[in-house]
């Protein structure tokens, strides 16, 4: 210990001073300084509060004129945010302000370019751009740690927002259009095209969030809620692009806006530019945006929905979902709000809880149902509870164990423990630092503030805990009545049904084409030339070269050339390398161990991810799985297991396999924290067949949920995965196989198998052999947490004669390749153990997954180079340039997919990507095209200089103190190889572009593989070279 204290002494002075700046609240404080009643550049300041536990002060203002509202977060935060929001209240399912979000990005007065949102992707160092539509407001937020970029896309926004061109081609490309299938082609069918129209399409091909739309429009029937903001595809070609223009009108006015800033760039500055570039040319009105509160009904209703079937579904007759739901409180009640939310985790959360004991512990479904929980988001806040997987039959069973678990929890109220553990939840979420804090905070306040609740009061939340606890100590019934009085004695509670209808697609088909004959019957011989007309005017728009010159943009002598290196000290607990890093970490600690698989068998590989799931879910030691819970719950962050394939920076035909196990707390639990995963080491418990049924069926609900919003995933994890050793191993854990290997065990009737399988895994992975570990700690604390994570490896088993290396080809490589010539501490040398296969042929593979969905998820994946190699940052300058000059043109805005691009993985896998894509082997020719137009070398030096900006957008972007030091720790990548590279991505020209374009990129040049998730498809079927799965 002396040694190891001697080493991390001058990199502790070092961090104190850097914890002492980050602490010293400099802009929070000067924040205080303003004055109730100042005015400041046409806004006058209301109300100045200081929130210590966020190390942040609120400043809230209106403007003079307009009466536009602005709150302001300084904080010692450098990643700065803007975000302006209005108020989108539309009484029809036209997907109005959907649509009007997507089409004011598309120019405006004093940027007249087409695009100038994704354009400025490429033309700043944003660390976050987007925009969202909710059910009742549509938010325009952006990020950045830069000044002058700030300053830039804040004037892009604006003038996106309230002066807009919304031109009729930009209408008809983002929303929808009738359209000739073959634009060129008038012969050709007429079809629904736009962007918002297949997202939709896209959105609600997946049931779960089909069951979430249903459930708020008929629980809020009343006004706004009752209908899809987002768009219903069979409403959305109902809307005309005046109605679009008079909502525009209506609702994105500065008095029904809400500025929001956080961080430290000055606020004079952003108050200056608003004013001066917006709200100075608008008078003040009154926007009739409000939402009435839900009238209240005097009986409970129900109401069943139909879907589409489940291909995966463990149990083809269990597919049916319900839930029983609850109309709760006003959501400008924040102690209200905080309160039920609050109970909502009391009542869901955990094994602990009394719905998870009634309802999935009685395995009559397989997971709770969509939505289930507390909903904030809504004026009226909702509680929602049920099942799916479940028959038909056991709808009415489940309302009454609903009913039941209610009257129980009013009788018997909660344990102190389980309140105690959701209030430390709370604690360690609030000293958490995320490197999005400024999002998360203006998503947390914009429910509330959007019906005129106190955004302010929303971030009070150490004033909340305490308020809790004094009004369950004034009355220990005090939340038992909150569940009588708002659940017990409510009358506006809705119980919906889903089941499935082997037709369902079938049917949304029939309707899509029954809308567009009857579109097609209304129109003139006339109107049909005009619509082909369009349709060529469009395609000629969407092909031309776009003059962006009128946009800013920063320069790549804006970007830093060097990096600030990570401070990080190893060490050694025994013979276990342990890396730690001191940073401000607010009084959380974090851990890491990474455990090498490879000793494992090969026949057990593919049940590792079940493994991960279940190893901290089943009790260990003398806890069984409630117990065990409720101390994680009291005295960690949480604690999870995840597979952790590495491909190596140097040899693609060399990676890393472990498990990577996770946990935080707050420093006074450490020693806690560390017992615990000691417990889960030396003695988890597999003998439970019942709690492993359970935890499967919910893994195995899950991962067939997650396909139709993660269907390009998927698509890329197949098509990669013949390319190299590692995309093999990245399909066993996270692939399509998995999906279905899932599916089988969970109908499995007997799980004594898989059971026994447990043991056999926990004796290659649970030990200190072909271990090391992290931690991340403030400095104050490094010292103390080094005595516990000794006292954890000596308490973990080792047998290593029990276990031989399966692998021959075992590499050793130093853990920072920065240290090659001095990587020995105390004598012992640090390193990785990757594998490798002399055997492995990169082969090509072509694979198509069936299912019933209206759009498709392509993906063509190419082997390239490693993350050393000097072509590796070409090869990244060109993804994103192929993405923003040609396939976002063809992808998206001709093709009329929600996304789509290119990018290269850090293993060296160039992949090719499209997203709820109306298109299949059309993307896939977009894909070679796009290696033609870069082969070809047409593109400009300014293109080139745009695509560094984006780059280094993400090279640059934010790292968390939790998360400093491990590029190295876990991917081998020194703060020296990350300075290398950057260098390289600087001195990238366009020769070198057009070299890699055709040394790797062209057909015949390098392995390749395609995947697509979608619909049946009758070409492909009769193509031999397809693998239909």
């Amino acid at each position: 210990m002396l040694r190891f204290t001697k080493l991390i002494s001058k990199q502790m002075r070092h961090v104190r001073l850097a914890f002492r700046r980050w602490n010293s609240n400099s802009m929070s404080n000067r924040a205080l300084g303003y004055n109730v009643g100042e005015e400041i550049h046409g806004f006058t300041v209301n109300k100045v509060t200081n929130i210590p536990e966020l190390f942040l002060t609120a400043v809230r203002l209106d403007h003079i004129d307009t009466g536009a509202q602005y709150l302001h977060l300084a904080r010692d935060d450098s990643n700065n945010l803007f975000s302006v929001q209005f108020r989108t209240t539309p009484m029809d399912s036209t997907g109005v302000p959907h649509i009007l979000e997507h089409t004011v990005l598309c120019g405006s007065e004093k940027y007249p370019c087409r695009d100038p949102f994704f354009k400025m992707l490429n033309r700043s160092l944003s660390t976050f751009m987007n925009a969202f539509t909710a059910s009742d407001y549509t938010m325009y937020p952006f990020s950045t740690q830069n000044s002058k970029d700030f300053q830039n896309l804040l004037s892009v926004y604006l003038d996106a927002v309230f002066f807009p061109r919304l031109r009729e081609l930009d209408f008809w490309q983002e929303g929808w259009r009738l359209e000739h299938e073959i634009p060129k082609d008038p012969l050709s069918p007429f079809v629904f095209k736009g962007v918002v129209f297949n997202e939709m399409k896209g959105a609600f091909s997946d049931n779960e969030a089909l069951f979430a739309q249903h459930l708020q429009n008929k629980l809020l029937p009343d006004h706004t809620y009752s209908v899809v903001s987002g768009g219903d595809p069979l409403h959305i070609p109902d809307l005309t692009w005046e109605q679009l223009k008079q909502f525009h009108a209506t609702h994105y006015h500065p008095s029904n806006a809400r500025f929001f800033t956080y961080g430290d760039l000055p606020l004079e500055q952003h108050l200056k530019q608003i004013h001066e570039e917006a709200l100075c040319k608008f008078q003040q009105i009154k926007p009739n945006t409000a939402v009435p509160p839900q009238s209240l009904w005097h009986k409970p209703r129900a109401h069943h929905i139909k879907c589409g079937p489940d291909s995966l579904a463990a149990d083809p007759a269990k597919q049916t979902t319900v839930s029983v739901s609850y109309l709760l409180a006003d959501i400008t009640d924040t102690f209200e709000v905080f309160t039920l939310n609050l109970l909502s985790t009391l009542l869901l959360s955990g094994p602990n809880s009394p719905f998870y004991k009634a309802l999935i512990e009685a395995k009559i479904g397989t997971n709770f149902s969509p939505a289930a929980g507390f909903d904030g988001s809504t004026r009226e806040a909702c509680f929602s509870v049920g099942l799916q997987g479940i028959e038909e039959s056991d709808v009415e069973p489940i309302r009454g164990i609903i009913a039941k678990t209610i009257d129980e929890v009013i009788e018997n109220g909660f344990e102190e423990e389980r309140i105690e553990a959701i209030l430390h939840k709370i604690e360690i979420q609030m000293k958490h630092q995320t490197t999005n804090f400024g999002l998360s905070l203006a998503s947390a306040i914009a429910s509330c503030w959007n019906h005129d609740g106190d955004p302010v009061e929303v971030l009070k939340i150490g004033d909340k805990v305490t308020q809790f606890r004094e009004c369950l100590k004034k009355n220990p019934h005090f939340l038992q009545e909150k569940v009588k009085q708002y659940f017990k004695d409510n009358s506006h509670c809705l119980t919906l049904t889903m089941s499935p209808d082997d037709a369902y697609f079938e049917k949304q088909a029939r309707a899509e084409q029954e809308k567009i004959k009857e579109k097609v019957i209304s129109l003139t011989d006339e109107k049909k030339k005009e619509i082909y007309q369009k349709g060529l005017e469009l395609l000629a728009l969407q092909s031309a070269t776009q003059d962006a010159s009128s946009l800013p943009a920063l320069k790549v002598s804006d970007i830093q050339p060097t990096i600030p290196f990570t401070e990080v000290e190893m060490a050694f607990a025994g013979d276990v390398p342990v890396q730690y890093c001191a940073q401000p970490t607010n009084g959380v600690v974090y851990f890491r161990a990474l455990s090498s698989l490879n000793t494992l068998p090969e026949e057990l590989k593919p049940y590792v991810p079940l493994f991960c799931h279940v190893i901290t879910k089943m009790g260990c030691g003398s806890l069984d799985y409630r117990q065990q819970a409720q101390q994680i719950e009291l005295k960690t962050g949480g604690m999870s297991a995840s597979p952790c394939i590495v491909p190596d920076n140097s040899d693609m035909d060399v990676y890393e396999q472990g498990v990577l196990f996770s946990s935080s707390c707050l420093e006074r639990n450490l020693t806690d924290m560390m017992y615990l995963w000691s417990t889960v080491f030396n003695n988890p418990r597999f003998e439970d067949e019942e709690r492993l049924r359970v935890l499967v069926r919910q893994i195995a609900q899950e991962l067939c949920n997650g396909i139709p919003d993660s269907g390009h995933v998927y698509a890329a994890v197949r098509a990669s995965r013949t390319l190299t050793p590692s995309g093999e191993a990245e399909e066993v854990f996270g692939g399509m196989n998995q999906v279905k290997l899932m599916k089988r065990i969970a109908e499995m009737p007997d799980l004594t198998t898989v059971l026994r399988l447990l043991p056999r895994i926990k004796l290659h992975l649970l030990n200190s052999d072909n271990m090391r570990c992290a931690l991340n700690a403030t400095p104050q604390q490094i010292c103390k947490a080094s005595d516990d994570i000794n006292m954890f490896i000596r308490e973990i088993s080792r047998k290593k004669k029990d276990r031989k290396l399966l692998r021959a080809h075992v590499i050793e490589k130093p853990l920072n390749p920065a240290h090659t010539g001095s990587s020995a501490t105390y004598g012992v040398k640090v390193t990785r153990k990757l594998i490798s296969d002399p055997t492995f042929k990169p082969c090509e593979m072509k694979t198509y997954f069936q299912f019933p969905f209206p759009v498709h998820f392509a993906s063509e994946c190419i082997r390239t180079v490693p993350y050393t190699d000097n072509d590796y940052a070409s090869l990244r300058i060109l993804a994103r340039l192929v993405t923003a000059k040609f396939l976002h043109s063809e992808i998206r805005e001709k093709g009329g997919a929600y996304g789509g691009g290119a990018k290269l993985g850090q293993g060296g896998i160039f992949t090719f990507y499209s997203y709820r894509d109306p298109n299949s082997t059309e993307t896939l020719a977009s894909f070679t095209n796009g290696v033609k137009w870069a082969k070809a070398g047409k593109f400009t030096q300014q293109d080139i200089d745009e695509a560094k900006l984006s780059v280094f957008s993400s090279v640059d972007s934010p790292i968390a103190p939790s998360d400093k030091g491990m590029n190295c720790f876990l991917y081998g990548i020194s703060d020296e190889m990350k300075q290398r590279h950057r260098e390289q991505l600087f001195a990238v020209t366009h020769d070198d572009l057009v070299k890699v374009a055709n040394k790797y990129l062209a057909i015949g040049q390098s392995t390749r593989g395609v995947a697509i998730v979608g619909p049946e498809n009758e070409s492909i079927t009769k193509d031999p070279s397809w693998v239909i799965r």
